[in-house]
């Protein structure tokens, strides 16, 4: 395939390119972007194109690998690098509590919510909080696999009712 036709064959397969990269951004002005990110890539790489091959499906990939690799460069960007000697990895967005009063008043609210739980939700939640896998959980309480998950999870639920109640 000579230069001129994947040219021409790329500037008549672009239209359904646009629609999708709004789908993927939903922002006009980083689906140009992307769009034209595309189209370059695609220039750029047209003698990986094999002929014969689905030229919108070809397309479809290099739009969704350039949006892919965005968001992944920007997810790194949002965690911040603590040069400390222990080289931790913060993440910016973690809350903080600053006041260790407040701390210790909602830790206190969570134990008094997890021992008012019913004992069937409260024994398979504290097994687990302590660590324990789901299995390990079934074999001491000789309850079904199941049942342990059902349990845990409700009880994690009424924990999370009872808590936005305060």
């Amino acid at each position: 395939m000579s230069p001129s036709e994947f040219d021409y064959m790329l500037l008549h397969n672009t239209e359904f390119l646009k629609p999708f990269a709004v789908t993927l951004t939903r922002d006009n002005e980083l689906a140009k972007d992307l769009f034209q990110e595309t189209l370059l890539r695609a220039l750029a790489n047209k003698e990986k194109y094999n002929d014969g091959t689905n030229i919108k499906a070809w397309l479809y990939t290099i739009m969704r690998n350039i949006f892919i690799n965005n968001y992944r460069r920007k997810a790194k960007q949002n965690t911040i690098f603590d040069s400390t000697p222990n080289d931790y990895l913060l993440d910016y967005r973690q809350g903080a509590v600053s006041n260790e009063a407040i701390a210790s008043i909602n830790i206190k609210e969570v134990h008094a919510a997890i021992y008012n739980l019913p004992t069937i939700f409260k024994n398979p939640f504290l097994l687990y909080f302590d660590g324990y896998k789901y299995h390990e959980i079934a074999d001491m309480l000789g309850e079904p696999l199941g049942t342990i998950k059902s349990r845990i999870h409700f009880a994690r639920k009424l924990l999370k009712a009872q808590i936005d109640r305060h």
